[in-house]
C-alpha cells in the first residue's frame, strides 16, 4: 500500500493561501499552532482518504483541598471514550510498567492507568471521553466527561475528595520492592513517579541475587547514597536493604525468604545454596545473616507468608520482627501462617510488600507522629502499630487500646468496648471482627457518598487471653469455586484485602498460648530438621550441624514452655 507524503512547508503554504483566499482572520501563530497537531497521511489507492483523528493537547492537573488549601497532587488517570474502550496514553508512564499484559488488565486493570505526577501535558483524541482520576487509597474516584472535539488545546483540573484523615496519624510503606530489565533512567523514572502517586510514604529498595538473572536487577546497582538522593526529588523516602534468601531448589520452598531492612552493609552472601546460585552447598542457615543484620540494628521481616522452613525456628527464638503477608502474591491465607504463630503465643505483627514491581497497591500502614524516618517507622512496624491492605483502611479500638497494645484484664472485666471502621474506595463488602482466628462480629458495607463505610461499635463478652484483630474478607488461596461471594478487585485488578495487627488481651496475668498449636510447630520443627538432614547438600558435618541446629535450639526453648504450663 502506498502513501502519498506532503511535506510541513507545502501544507503551510496551502493553508496561508486559503486564508487568503476566503477571508480567515485567524494569526499565523494560531494557524501554526493547529497545523503542529494536524495528523495528514492519505492512502493513494483509496476514493475516501483515510485520515489519522486529530487530536487535542491536554494541560492536566490533580488538586486536593487541604485545610481550605488547594494543593497539586500525584496520583492516577484512565481515559475511556464513548464505547468505553480504554485510551492508551503514550505520553504519560504506564502504572503497568514492568508488569505482564493481559486484555483484562490493559481493559480495566493496572495497564488501564497512567501516572500523574504534577502537571502535565498529554495528547488525547479530538472526540468525548471520560477522564477517571485516583490518588493513593485514600480518595473517592473522580470522574468527568469532556467534550474535545474540535479542539486543539484544552486546560482540566480535576478535584480529588479525600474520604480520610489516616496521613495525619500513619505513614504508609512499601517493604518489599525490586526492579528488572529497566534502564537506570527507566527506574528513575519509575520510583520517582509510581510511588508518590500511589502515595507512600516510604519504600524499601532490596538487594537480591541469583545466579545469571541478577544481572538485570537495576534495583541492586543503587546504593544509600544513590536513594537518599531519590528520596529528595521523588517526594519519598527511600530506605535499603537486602531479601537474604535460600531455596532448595530454583524456585522451590528451602530455608526462606526474609527481609533485612535499614542494614548498614550486604549480608554475604546474599542468596544461598546451589539451588538459586548454582554453586556452594545448603550449608548457611539465614540465622545466621538474620544475627548479623540485627547486631546492626537491622529489622527482620519474614517473606510470602512465612514460607520457608526456618520461619518458625527463627520466630520461636524471637529474631522475626514482622511477617509480610501476601507479597509478591496470595500464597498461603491469614489462618494458615500468621494466625498459628499469635496463637502459640508469639506477638508478630503485620507486614506487606509487592516484591517485583508495584504490581498492586499493598502497603503497610504504621502509627507514628513526628518526622518520618526509616528507622522511626520501622520502630512502629516492630512495635505493631500497623495494619496491611490494598485497598480498605481500617480502625480498631479494644478499650481505646489500639493494634500493637495489650490491653490487661480481669475476671471482674467480663466486656470489653470494640469501636471498629472500615473505609474503602472499593466495596469491600464487610468487616470482620476476629478473636483468637475466628470471627466473631461482622458488619456489612454501605455507600457513604462515592465510597463505602462500615462500623462496630458494640461490647463483647471475654473470659480469657488472646488477640483482637479486624480485617475485610481474606482472598481464596486457593480459589474457591464455591465460594458464594467472590473477593471484590481494587482499581489495578487485585483481590482485596486488609488485616490489622492484633490488640493483645492479657487475661489475669497470662497471654494465650494455644498448647497444641505449640506442639504442631514441634512436630514440624522435627520433621524439617530431618528431611534438611537427608535431603539437603552439605561439604561436611560442620556445616551440616550449624544447619540442624536453627533447629535443635527452637525445638528446646518451645519445649521448655510447654514443660514449664
Amino acid at each position: 500500500m502506498m502513501y502519498f507524503k506532503i511535506s510541513r512547508r507545502y501544507l503551510t503554504r496551502t493553508i496561508l493561501l486559503l486564508a487568503l483566499l476566503v477571508g480567515f482572520s485567524s494569526s499565523l501563530s494560531t494557524i501554526s499552532a493547529d497545523l503542529a497537531l494536524l495528523q495528514v497521511p492519505v492512502k493513494s489507492d483509496s476514493k475516501h482518504p483515510e485520515k489519522k483523528q486529530p487530536v487535542c493537547r491536554l494541560k492536566l492537573r490533580l488538586v486536593e483541598f487541604q485545610q481550605g488549601q488547594e494543593r497539586t497532587v500525584p496520583g492516577l488517570l484512565r481515559v475511556v471514550d464513548a464505547t468505553g474502550q480504554t485510551i492508551p496514553l503514550s505520553d504519560l508512564l504506564n502504572r503497568g510498567t514492568g508488569i505482564n499484559r493481559t486484555p483484562e488488565s490493559e481493559a480495566t486493570g493496572i495497564h488501564s492507568w497512567s501516572v500523574i505526577p504534577d502537571e502535565i501535558e498529554f495528547t488525547v483524541p479530538q472526540t468525548e471521553l471520560t477522564l477517571e482520576a485516583i490518588s493513593g487509597l485514600e480518595t473517592e474516584l473522580c470522574r468527568q466527561a469532556v467534550d474535545l472535539r474540535g479542539q486543539f488545546s484544552r486546560k482540566i483540573t480535576l478535584q480529588l475528595k479525600p474520604f480520610s484523615q489516616l496521613a495525619s496519624r500513619y505513614q504508609s510503606a512499601n517493604t518489599h520492592l525490586h526492579l528488572m530489565k529497566l534502564t537506570r533512567k527507566e527506574c528513575d523514572n519509575y520510583l520517582t513517579q509510581v510511588p508518590a502517586a500511589d502515595r507512600l510514604d516510604l519504600v524499601f529498595i532490596s538487594h537480591l541475587e541469583r545466579a545469571i538473572a541478577d544481572k538485570t536487577y537495576i534495583t541492586n546497582r543503587y546504593t544509600k547514597s544513590d536513594l537518599d538522593s531519590l528520596s529528595e526529588s521523588a517526594g519519598v523516602r527511600f530506605g535499603w536493604g537486602e531479601e537474604h534468601r535460600h531455596n532448595s531448589s530454583g524456585f522451590d520452598e528451602g530455608y526462606g525468604h526474609v527481609m533485612l531492612l535499614d542494614i548498614q552493609k550486604l549480608i554475604q552472601p546474599v542468596s544461598i545454596g546451589p539451588g538459586i546460585m548454582k554453586q556452594g552447598t545448603d550449608g548457611i542457615p539465614l540465622t545466621r545473616g538474620i544475627d548479623t543484620a540485627a547486631r546492626d540494628h537491622a529489622t527482620i521481616i519474614w517473606c510470602h507468608n512465612a514460607w520457608g522452613l526456618e520461619a518458625t525456628p527463627n520466630i520461636v527464638q524471637g529474631k522475626v520482627h514482622a511477617v509480610n503477608i501476601f507479597d509478591g502474591g496470595t500464597r498461603s491465607s491469614f489462618k494458615d501462617s500468621y494466625y498459628q504463630y499469635l496463637n502459640a503465643g508469639f506477638k508478630i505483627p503485620f507486614s506487606t510488600g509487592t516484591d517485583w514491581f508495584q504490581y498492586d497497591f499493598s502497603r503497610v500502614y504504621a502509627r507514628q507522629t513526628g518526622p518520618v524516618t526509616t528507622s522511626s517507622w520501622l520502630t512502629s512496624l516492630r512495635a505493631g502499630r500497623t495494619f496491611i491492605t490494598n485497598g480498605p483502611l481500617l480502625d480498631l479500638r479494644v478499650n481505646d487500646q489500639m493494634p500493637g497494645d495489650q490491653l490487661k484484664l480481669t475476671a471482674a472485666q467480663n466486656q470489653i468496648h470494640i469501636q471498629a471502621a472500615g473505609r474503602g474506595r472499593v466495596d469491600f463488602q464487610k468487616i470482620e471482627l476476629i478473636h483468637n482466628g475466628n470471627i466473631i462480629l461482622t458488619q456489612p458495607s454501605s455507600p457513604v457518598g462515592n465510597h463505602f463505610e462500615a462500623h462496630i461499635d458494640q461490647r463483647i463478652p471475654i473470659s480469657g487471653p488472646g488477640w483482637i484483630a479486624l480485617r475485610t474478607p481474606s482472598p481464596s488461596v486457593p480459589p474457591d469455586p464455591e465460594r458464594q461471594q467472590k473477593t471484590p478487585l481494587n482499581e489495578l485488578g487485585r483481590e482485596l484485602f486488609s488485616h490489622t495487627s492484633p490488640v493483645y488481651l492479657e487475661w489475669e496475668g497470662q497471654i494465650l498460648r494455644i498448647r497444641k498449636q505449640s506442639q504442631a510447630f514441634l512436630t514440624e520443627m522435627t520433621q524439617n530438621r530431618e528431611k534438611i538432614a537427608k535431603q539437603f547438600l552439605f561439604a561436611d558435618e560442620q556445616e551440616r550441624a550449624q544447619v540442624l541446629d536453627v533447629y535443635t535450639d527452637a525445638i528446646e526453648i518451645l519445649s521448655q514452655q510447654l514443660n514449664s504450663e
